[in-house]
């Protein structure tokens, strides 16, 4: 027990201090490496009233918009200016989902599990249900079609026809709560018979009026001083007209990689490989596809339809000739004559299109080739059309397609198209689609025959070499090294003749700048300088960037410097103003004002107190209420009035009944109403966004293209 004793007096300060540091180390793991550590990532991409948005989730939304614009797009790439656009769109979705959300649960608006279930079993299913679950047959909502999908959700061991239902689901239950939150807001809006009453009486007279206007244009603007402290008071008091978003300003100079003679010289040796390559290929069209800059067209075009250099050359070629090479913007060309035929330029064809669900292929075909023994015996294609077709694009004009040989149609219905070229006038035929259905088409028109033809284009993009791009870079290497801010920029710019350029009001989330493209990287590098900051090279797709930050505005009040001219003449207006004012004080006849600011006595007729808008004045509200104006009626003169134009002075000559409008009270209430309700339904959200606390993170997510 001694021994035993003595180890423990000997290490308990070792052994307490062990524990501590553990336990230390374990607060500490969690500091630096937990959920919350302070070294972990964030993916807070923004904020909604203090509630997070997570950057994966808004990058889902993206990607899944951009899935969906590539399918309407028939798989295109989608350019700079979409992206942005569907960027924008992901984000303001997610703001209203979570703004929304916030409305809802303030005001206890829900929608429940058994609501969701009417809503698809009940006797009138939700318009999603309608549009999503339609029979091809019929045309008509057919319950067993989304009853063999839920049972295919059963079945289906991956989940993912489960999960699309109960995406399905909670879109109808999104629906239903913006449905009663807007109708909630909808009742809210009024139009009380007091209101009516009362601009009935305001409108129910005119006012013919005499007026003398002192044109601010009377005093020169040079005899008017103003102070910086006088202009930045005006924006103080007029703050909803200059707020303004954070931006940046950059100056810049480009120098372009732009491709020399012998860049030229080294395409038309590759491009003259190819050629020969072209010359025995059995399959011309998968050799173009792979190998040249213009895509091929599996199609025929007419002699107006090509546009092309040596276009008449090209087009008299004999089947199998190649003429070339020639040069078309920046590629090499060589043109091959596959093949030619004659052809109407435009035709003129209905169609019936049945698309075919999974497992539905036989009764579509049997609906398809009823539809057209109907027609075969005098039934109208246009109305059957109008009832039966699945193609959205012409269901309201009876199906009815106005083409040329190279016009654009959907890929899907490229069997369509071929038909109505090498049909006959009047044919009928139902046709296999691609994509899976039936399309029932009639030849109505074929006219303008004429030769067309079918040619393939080798192409060979003259680009600029390493050289070449290397002699770029140096320049802009040189450039950039002799410039530490911005007089130094501005003082070489002018030394070597060099092309300056702006690009102005550059937001946090702009990826493209006027005159560069793509430009993500510079927008990043603009909101990590500072202001005379010079920046390192830039590479973009084909020029080197050199960039000046010469601009930064805040989020906030515009500053003075930016809105100068725009102050100085509004406030040189008030003080104009003034003068004239103090100059008419109270005259005591319009003769007299008149006289006084030596302005001749005008007149106008029929001023409406609902409309402050007077032909010979212009938008003057406070002219046309003081006309109206009881203290004064017809015995007295106004005082001087400050207007948009110039100082007025208002006699009233007399009043006459307006003509009343022929709408009773019921009518007036509707229209009123009605127009309120639609305001709300476009601006609702802006203002419910404009009151919330948004913050917005995502340029810190986004360094690149």
């Amino acid at each position: 027990m001694s021994v035993i004793q003595k180890i423990r007096d000997k290490y308990a300060v070792v052994i307490i201090v062990l524990i501590c540091l553990a336990i230390v180390s374990f607060l500490l793991q969690d500091v630096f490496f937990g959920s919350n550590s302070m070294f972990r990532q964030s993916t807070t991409v923004g904020k909604v009233n203090g509630e997070e948005l997570d950057y994966r989730d808004y990058m889902q939304r993206i990607e899944n918009s951009q899935n969906r614009m590539r399918q309407q797009m028939q798989g295109a790439s989608l350019d700079e200016e979409t992206q942005q656009y569907i960027r924008e769109e992901a984000w303001d979705q997610f703001l209203r989902e979570h703004i929304m959300k916030a409305q809802y649960e303030e005001l206890g608006i829900e929608v429940t599990q058994l609501e969701v279930a009417d809503h698809i079993n009940g006797k009138n299913p939700h318009p999603l249900v309608l549009q999503n679950f339609t029979n091809p047959e019929t045309g008509q909502f057919d319950r067993a079609i989304f009853d063999r999908v839920r049972e295919n959700a059963r079945q289906d061991q991956t989940g993912e026809v489960s999960a699309q239902l109960l995406a399905f689901d909670n879109a109808i239950a999104e629906y239903q709560k913006n449905l009663k939150y807007i109708t909630l807001v909808h009742q809210g809006i009024n139009y009380p018979k007091w209101l009516a009453a009362q601009q009935a009486a305001d409108n129910a007279q005119n006012a013919n009026i005499s007026y003398v206007q002192v044109p601010y244009a009377t005093i020169a603007d040079s005899t008017i001083k103003v102070t910086d402290a006088e202009l930045n008071k005006y924006i103080q008091d007029n703050k909803a007209r200059f707020e303004v978003p954070e931006t940046r300003k950059v100056e810049y100079v480009s120098f372009d990689v732009v491709p020399t003679a012998a860049d030229t010289a080294a395409a038309m040796t590759e491009l003259l490989k190819l050629k020969a390559e072209m010359d025995t290929t059995p399959d011309i069209a998968g050799f173009i596809k792979l190998n040249s800059e213009l895509a091929f067209y599996d199609g025929y075009a007419s002699r107006s339809a090509i546009q092309v250099p040596a276009k008449d050359s090209i087009i008299d070629l004999p089947v199998g000739a190649t003429y070339g090479p020639y040069r078309d913007n920046n590629v090499l060309v060589f043109a091959k004559m596959l093949d030619r035929k004659t052809m109407p330029d435009t035709v003129k064809f209905r169609q019936i299109v049945l698309i075919a669900q999974p497992g539905l292929d036989s009764a579509v075909k049997k609906r398809a080739d009823s539809l057209a023994a109907a027609i075969s015996g005098g039934a109208d294609i246009a109305a059957l059309a109008t009832q039966f077709s699945d193609d959205p694009s012409s269901k309201q004009t009876g199906g009815e397609y106005t083409l040329t040989p190279n016009g654009y149609f959907a890929n899907e219905l490229k069997e369509v198209k071929d038909f109505a070229f090498t049909g006959t006038n009047g044919q009928l035929k139902v046709i296999k689609l691609a994509v899976g259905g039936y399309a029932i088409v009639k030849i109505t028109e074929q006219k303008n025959f004429g030769p067309a033809v079918k040619i393939a284009y080798l192409a060979k993009p003259v680009d600029a070499s390493n050289t070449t791009s290397s002699d770029a870079l140096g320049q802009a290497n040189d450039f950039a090294s002799k410039n530490s801010d911005q007089k130094s920029f501005e003082k070489n710019v002018q030394q070597k003749g060099l092309n300056k350029r702006i690009a102005d009001n550059i937001q946090p989330m702009d990826f493209v700048l006027p005159g560069l493209g793509a430009s993500r990287e510079i927008v990043n590098w603009a909101y990590k300088a500072d202001k005379g900051d010079v920046s390192p090279v830039f590479t973009l797709e084909d020029k080197f960037v050199v960039a000046v930050l010469s601009g930064v505005r805040n989020k906030g009040l515009a500053p003075l410097e930016e809105v100068r001219p725009q102050v100085e003449a509004e406030v040189k207006k008030v003080k104009k103003a003034e003068q004239i004012m103090a100059k008419l004080k109270s005259p005591a006849s319009i003769e007299a004002a008149a006289s006084a600011t030596n302005q001749p006595v005008l007149t106008a007729d029929a001023l409406n107190f609902s409309t402050p808008f007077v032909p010979s004045m212009g938008f003057e509200p406070r002219v046309v209420g003081a006309a109206f104006n009881k203290a004064w009626g017809t015995a007295k003169v106004s005082e001087a009035i400050q207007g948009n134009g110039g100082v007025f002075v208002v006699k009233v000559n007399s009043y006459v009944p307006a003509p009343a409008p022929g709408t009773d009270y019921n009518q007036q209430r509707q229209a009123y109403e009605q127009n309120l309700k639609q305001v709300a339904d476009q601006q609702l959200f802006q203002v419910l966004k404009k009151k919330s606390d948004v913050k917005d993170n995502r340029a810190e997510f986004f360094t690149s293209n």
